[in-house]
């Protein structure tokens, strides 16, 4: 009886009704959203490299040594010698492993020199490879594979010229040794969007001629030269490895950084990054609580909407008391309405969301490389949709209270 009656006093006032409900589902589309991308977020920070075992570079801290390896950011504080980079290597835990040269750039984007089974090794998202959009893989000495924020932002295409800096905002450019793009990157949503790969030789290529971080005068060596000499390189700055078990993995990290014959250290990829998501990842709290303001902010105007319909409906409710009705019933009916509203706001809130996923969903991944997953709600959303729907409850009660204590005459009187 009082659900029908909640159910035709909504539809007596449709329109404010559907006002209010619309509130509220755009309020709780905008919380879970919120909820989508930061999970999304952390699951592609964290997906941001996988599949590597340790990384390994001079000792420093784990989360710099990740920043500089992985995100391209700050320096290392000093190398890895090539001798012991090919004694790690030779480690029979180690399965594979990929060295990593940086230091120079390219009109602020990071130049890395690797080989090119750092593009067969490397994975991101939880073990999707790395693929050539256009062009194909460095095949000569000063051949270049560019990520796809390199080729937008600076407009390159297969077979453009670029000239590497020296060193990270540096105007010493090796103006003599110019390199090729051979092939551009798809979009993963990492750091290798940002960076400019040559192969280790190159490295070595373009410093033939520069002694202590500044050319020789009066030295410019030709490339044909160049290539015909010994380019191995003196000495790398990281390593990706993969080892031949997971059950191996700390031992090798145990002897990697006890390694006698120079100060090295071996980080957990996933260890560093929750370490590092520790630190930036207050955002993600500051955003849920501007979420969760807004859910606030419908529910008062909700409540502010009751409020105002009270002068309204006080000879309704006088009806309602006069054929029979405790003040309890009409307390009841009001937070009845209430929770009713809260409740197809919320499950339209859930569906402007996943009609919102569904077209935003390529959109987001082409341009940031942000995967937000379409999934069934899950327990913490579940509750957060009861959440609403109680919270609805609870605020009509203040209204509803005043409506309790109306009466009979009160509502009778015709006010003049």
């Amino acid at each position: 009886m009082i659900l029908r009656l909640a159910i035709g006093s909504l539809g007596a006032r449709a329109l404010t009704v559907a006002m209010t409900v619309l509130a509220i589902a755009l309020s709780v589309a905008l919380f879970l959203g919120v909820e989508k991308v930061r999970t999304g977020a952390k699951a592609s920070f964290a997906d941001t490299i996988s599949g590597t075992d340790l990384i390994v570079g001079a000792r420093s801290g784990s989360v710099q040594l990740l920043l500089y390896s992985v995100f391209r950011i700050g320096s290392a504080t000093n190398n890895v010698t090539w001798e012991s980079y090919q004694d790690i290597a030779a480690q029979p835990e180690v399965n594979w492993i990929v060295p990593i040269s940086l230091g120079d750039s390219h009109r602020q984007f990071r130049v890395m020199g690797t080989t090119v089974a750092f593009f067969e090794r490397y994975k991101y998202r939880q073990g999707r490879s790395l693929s050539v959009a256009d062009g194909a893989l460095m095949a000569d000495l000063f051949d270049t594979v560019i990520g796809a924020d390199v080729a937008t932002s600076l407009g390159y295409s297969i077979g453009d010229p670029i000239v590497v800096a020296h060193g990270i905002a540096s105007f010493s450019k090796h103006k003599d040794q110019p390199f090729r793009v051979s092939g551009i990157l798809e979009k993963t949503g990492t750091p290798v969007d940002r960076t400019v790969m040559v192969s280790l030789e190159a490295i070595e290529a373009i410093h033939v001629d520069w002694q202590n971080g500044a050319q020789m005068p009066g030295q410019s060596t030709p490339a044909y030269t160049i290539r015909q000499m010994e380019l191995t390189p003196k000495a790398i700055t990281a390593a990706l490895i993969g080892v031949e078990s997971p059950l191996q993995t700390f031992a090798l990290q145990r002897a990697i950084n006890e390694y006698p014959e120079e100060p090295l250290l071996a980080v957990l990829p996933g260890v560093a990054l929750q370490e590092l998501w520790a630190i930036v990842g207050v955002a993600e709290t500051a955003l849920l609580g501007v979420s969760a303001m807004v859910v606030v902010t419908a529910l008062i105007g909700m409540m502010a909407t009751i409020f105002s319909s009270l002068n309204e409906r006080r000879r309704e409710m006088a009806i309602f008391r006069a054929t029979g009705a405790r003040p309890i019933t009409i307390m009841g009916l009001l937070v009845l309405e209430a929770a009713l509203t809260a409740a197809v706001g919320a499950l339209l809130g859930v569906l402007f969301l996943y009609l919102g996923l569904t077209i935003a969903q390529p959109v987001i991944d082409r341009a940031f490389g942000l995967w937000l997953p379409i999934e069934a709600p899950n327990m913490r959303e579940l509750w957060v949709l009861l959440g609403v729907v109680a919270a609805g409850a609870i605020v009509s009660m203040v209204p509803a209270f005043r409506a309790y204590r109306l009466s009979l005459a009160d509502g009778m009187t015709v006010r003049t």
